[in-house]
């Protein structure tokens, strides 16, 4: 897949770093990567943006940026309270199809949830997507509402015309509760999709040439990783224990 468009179920679920993870995963397999942050908003002029962030963990990386703007807001709102122009899909579209000419896989990572909107018109990451022809990987939180969260966004891009790559857990914690070991098994289940990850939490404070090591554990083979979502399951014993129940 030339193009792999990365979005969230919302903002702060690790989009930022499993992106990075996917980047240095598929340059340890030999492959060219260009990184397209569609639109960075809340950072400064002066500031390292997402896509600057997943180079310096992923290493050899292209990173591109369509558009920031100052404030930490939707593109859309973002972009009208700076008098900047807007963003639009069919721009990030043709970026991202310019950049796989050159590399081997381009990464484009939205800007918070899959909905969220870059112009007046209501243009989204999903139009970008459907106008690519793109994949779309869902990077969904480890815990309790992360289903009803990844469900609606998996039905949102099948309305779209858009099939889900795939669910990468984006912060797995290191004790992980009784609804988090759950969602490992609920997870494909209500996305419809597999189950293609889990990146541990705080993996984007590692050194980079330790996060660069490890962030094929936490990929599974689609994605140029070693991780088995069979064998993650049995090993954090997803569903009740010993005395436990869901009710």
């Amino acid at each position: 897949m030339p193009v792999l468009v990365i979005t969230g179920t919302g903002t702060e679920v690790g989009k930022t770093v499993t992106t990075a993870a996917v980047a240095a995963a598929a340059v340890a397999a030999g492959r060219s990567v260009a990184v397209l942050k569609a639109a960075q908003t809340g950072v400064r002029p002066d500031e390292r943006g997402d896509a600057d962030e997943v180079a310096r963990l992923a290493g050899a990386v292209t990173a591109d940026e369509l558009a920031r703007f100052p404030e930490p807001l939707a593109p859309g709102t973002a972009a009208r309270r700076a008098g900047m122009a807007p963003v639009h899909p069919r721009e990030v579209a043709e970026r991202a199809a310019k950049l796989a000419t050159e590399h081997d896989l381009v990464l484009v990572e939205g800007a918070g949830g899959l909905l969220v909107r870059f112009d007046a018109a209501g243009g989204t990451l999903a139009d970008a997507a459907r106008l690519l022809g793109a994949p779309v990987l869902i990077v969904a939180t480890a815990g309790l509402g992360t289903l009803n969260t990844t469900e609606l966004t998996a039905r949102e891009l099948r309305r779209h015309d858009l099939e889900p790559a795939g669910v990468v857990i984006g912060s797995w914690p290191a004790e992980p509760d009784l609804a988090t070991r759950c969602n490992v098994a609920d997870l494909p289940e209500v996305a419809g999709a597999p189950l293609l990850g889990a990146v541990p939490a705080g993996a984007g404070a590692l050194p980079p040439a330790d996060f660069r090591a490890r962030a094929r554990d936490w990929l599974a083979p689609r994605l140029d990783g070693t991780w088995d979502a069979a064998a993650f399951r049995a090993g954090e014993g997803a569903g009740p224990g010993p005395g436990e129940t869901t009710a």
